[in-house]
Order: C-alpha cells, then structure tokens, then sequence
C-alpha cells in the first residue's frame, strides 16, 4: 500500500507521551504500532476482549500463504464484535450487517513498519445510506480508543 500517493490524511496523535501516526484511506483507519505485529493484535485482542466484545476469529493471512507456498508480510484480521454495539447500528440500515461483526487488521509493510487498521464507522454508515449519528460515533470512539490502547507501550 503507498501511503504517501493514496493517503487522504496523515494526523499525529499524541498518545501517552508519544507520537502515534494515522492516515485514512477510502475509510480504512490506519495508526502506526511500536511493536512488531504479532505483539500488537495480541495486545489488541485482549483489550477487545476486556472491553466485553466477542471474538469470532482471527485469521492469519501469512500463515494462509505459506500453505501454497507464498510468502506474505504479517497480515492478520480479528474478527470480533458485539450485538450491543453493532445492532443499533443495523436497525439504522440492515445492509451494514456486511460489515459487521467489527474488524480489525494488522500488517506490517514493506518497509517493517507494523500498522493496524479498522474500517471507519462513518465511511460504513455513509457505505450504507444511513446516518444513525449517536450510534456511528459511539463506534468510532471505541474503536479508536481499541487501537490507541494497543499501540501504547
């Protein structure tokens, strides 16, 4: 993915005293981790799972490729969620259950740099004609707060 070409924002967020960088890209957020990323969705499936969510799955995309003899950077998806979260959401516009249960990636790029993604309830809630504000901005703070939570050391 290049960042610099496709990017729609770069933002530094300061975090704990330490910078933590993001863009956004056709709704994808995406935040820069310190750690490598088997560290970072370890962390962020135990924060997930604290906070109350479900996880469904998480799928190791490398681990996928080696099976036919690829090889891919680290790429992994958790797949988590909650019907408290995600039903409201749902009664706004029933469509949005395809992008539901939430979603989170980590991968880490060509250059070694370990990211985390989630797809951004807004650009969903736009996706998906439905405006459902109270509700899309509940997710957005939680998942933002998921993912500053994981990348802070």
């Amino acid at each position: 993915m290049n960042h610099s070409i496709r990017s729609l924002a770069t933002v530094a967020f300061a975090t704990l005293g330490f910078a933590v960088s993001a863009f956004a890209q056709d709704g994808l957020i995406a935040v820069k981790s310190p750690m490598k990323a088997k560290a970072t969705m370890d962390k962020f499936e135990t924060i997930v799972k604290e906070k109350g969510m479900n996880v469904f799955a998480r799928v190791d995309h490398a681990a996928g490729a080696m099976k036919v003899n690829k090889t891919l950077r680290a790429t992994e998806v958790l797949i988590f969620g909650n019907p408290q979260g995600g039903t409201p959401l749902m009664e706004c516009a029933q469509s949005v259950g395809i992008d539901l249960p939430l979603k989170a990636l980590v991968w880490e790029d060509k250059d070694g740099q370990t990211w985390i993604g989630y797809n951004d309830p807004k650009y969903l809630a736009a996706r998906h004609k439905t405006e459902c504000a109270p509700v899309v901005e509940n997710m957005g703070k939680a998942m933002n707060a998921f993912v500053q939570a994981a990348v802070a050391q």
